[in-house]
């Protein structure tokens, strides 16, 4: 039979993919290679504007059938689906469940990491006594985007949940809690557990303690019995208590990010990743060492590859328009037809002509922090043409990255090794040529797109002991990578970045000189400019 002889000394991870539009099970072997996956999307569901949620049954619902489907096509390739023998989780992170530990149903729906709803909620929060020592102790900001404010809400606007945490059966989690906790038996037994690096996002977690923060709790009054248990990143949490894989051990739980910083093999202090999305999101190992920020950037935890190992740290910033700025020359400007012209387009010509691109069409991130920048287009000439735009645009992109990284190594004080990408953007080879020219450093590409389901299958490897170490995820070559090295000199290099920076300054104050009451105080205006 097929099955028999494909029943080599190979062993399979299995790795759950739970994002923010769809969920994904995804199968490897043991040298990393991606065998055979399957993907589901499922209904956004937006009651008012800047309200997402998602439908809890739905999240374990799409699990249980991605699962079962990719199972099924992996026995139709020839193999038993026993040789695969730990599954890894990772998720949608910030995004908030809480649940009835009786009867083991969400309370209401969940709240996805890109509601805007707690805005009041965290207005709110920011006048308490001591909310300025919330960011230094937690590594995060109070912010709509982060998990603690969400639960917040609910506590103050659902009286289901009220009352749940009044009479003690209520439970929390992000989404990780809740896909570890149903596969493992729910109500019945179910386990009640998040990671290290989930339980980071939420504000509660003392990134010196590495552990829940009663202060922390007190200030957002929220009870600690409602709170998950802390586990690593790697270790054993349940089995799954039915379907195709009945009996099969769960031990890997990563966040997304901090997961493909894992499957990118980003094991070393001072290497980093982007993913080039919508926007572009960054995250910078900074070792062993909790480093505060003084450049605006997000602390948090890496990952615990395991019960006794160290907690790894990182830095996280985040560019705003990075694939956006594409869907934007595409869809409202009809530059390019597709995405993936830009790539073609821009490589039609050796530079910008001079052109500058600040695309700050809904402001500036860091380092900058400047809500009042608009999308700012400098140095227009009659030479200028579409493939100059083109090429400036992704070079906009670029040189945001390099504004992120220049403030993570001011941040860290270590020497940043190697760029490795993903992300839709990273698959124009003419966009990471410039990205490599912009930093002066390596960018590399992996040839097997899928880190975020790699690194949890990684840290479900290494707690199965199917890896023994990280220096041994390291070694396996099997997945080929693609270098893009500088091509321009550090005189050129630094001439663009300041050429750059100029552009940026001239994008400041606009939504001051339109649409604002002229009536404000040139004082009231350098307040804001400060902040």
């Amino acid at each position: 039979m097929l099955s028999q002889r494909k029943n080599c000394d190979k062993v399979f991870i299995g790795s759950i993919d739970q994002g923010t539009t769809s969920t994904r099970f995804l199968i490897f072997d043991n040298d990393g290679v991606l065998v055979t996956s399957h993907q589901l999307e499922f209904d956004q569901i937006y009651p008012q504007p800047g309200w997402i949620e998602h439908d809890p049954i739905d999240l374990i619902k799409s699990v249980n059938k991605c699962m079962i489907e990719a199972v099924r096509k992996f026995e139709m390739m020839g193999y038993e689906a026993s040789a695969i023998k730990t599954i890894g989780v990772t998720n949608q992170r910030e995004t908030v469940l809480v649940w009835d530990k009786n009867t083991g149903k969400a309370l209401y729906n969940a709240l996805v990491w890109c509601d805007t709803r707690t805005a009041p909620t965290v207005k709110k929060l920011r006048t308490k006594e001591g909310s300025h020592k919330v960011a230094h102790m937690c590594g995060l900001p109070l912010a709509t985007y982060f998990a603690g404010v969400k639960l917040r809400w609910l506590i103050e606007n659902v009286s289901e949940v009220r009352d749940a945490i009044k009479e003690e059966r209520a439970m929390f989690g992000t989404v990780d809690s809740w896909i570890l906790y149903n596969l493992t038996g729910g109500k019945d037994g179910g386990v009640h557990v998040t990671d290290i690096s989930n339980a980071s996002r939420t504000m509660f977690v003392n990134l010196e303690t590495q552990a829940w923060d009663d202060w922390l709790l007190e200030f957002f009054e929220v009870p600690r019995h409602v709170l998950p248990k802390i586990v690593s990143s790697s270790e054993h949490y349940g089995d799954m208590a039915s379907g195709p894989l009945q009996g099969v051990p769960i031990q890997g739980c990563l966040g997304d990010q901090q997961a493909a910083m894992v499957g990118q093999k980003c094991f070393s202090q001072g290497q980093a990743k982007c993913t080039y999305g919508t926007g572009a999101f960054l995250l910078f190992n900074t070792g062993e060492s909790h480093v505060t920020s003084k450049n605006g950037l997000l602390s948090t935890i890496l990952y615990k590859l395991g019960p006794d190992a160290p907690v790894i740290y990182a830095l996280e910033g985040s560019v705003a328009v990075a694939g956006s700025a594409v869907k934007w020359l595409q869809n409202n400007i009809g530059l390019i037809k597709s995405e993936k012209d830009i790539g073609k387009l821009a490589a039609q010509v050796d530079d910008t002509g001079g052109v500058y691109f600040v695309t700050a069409l809904s402001g500036l991130f860091a380092p900058y922090w400047r809500d009042d920048a608009r999308g700012t287009i400098v140095g227009l000439t009659n030479f200028t043409n579409k493939r100059h735009i083109a090429r400036a645009t992704l070079e906009a992109v670029c040189f945001s990255t390099r504004a992120i990284i220049d403030a993570m190594r001011n941040d860290a004080l270590v020497p940043l090794q190697i760029l490795k990408v993903d992300g839709g953007l990273s698959n124009a080879d003419t966009a990471m040529q410039i990205q490599s020219d912009v930093l002066g450093i390596e960018v590399e590409r992996p040839a097997m797109r899928e880190t975020t389901a790699l690194g949890a299958a990684f840290a479900a490897g290494l707690a199965a002991g199917i890896w023994k170490s990280t220096d041994e995820l390291t070694k396996l070559t099997v997945n080929a990578h693609d270098t893009f090295e500088p091509k321009i000199d550090e005189k050129k290099r630094n001439k663009k970045y300041k050429e750059w920076e100029a552009a940026v300054e001239r994008s400041y104050d606009w939504t001051r000189v339109v649409g604002n009451d002229d009536s404000e105080s040139d004082e009231d205006e350098d307040d804001e400019k400060a902040h």
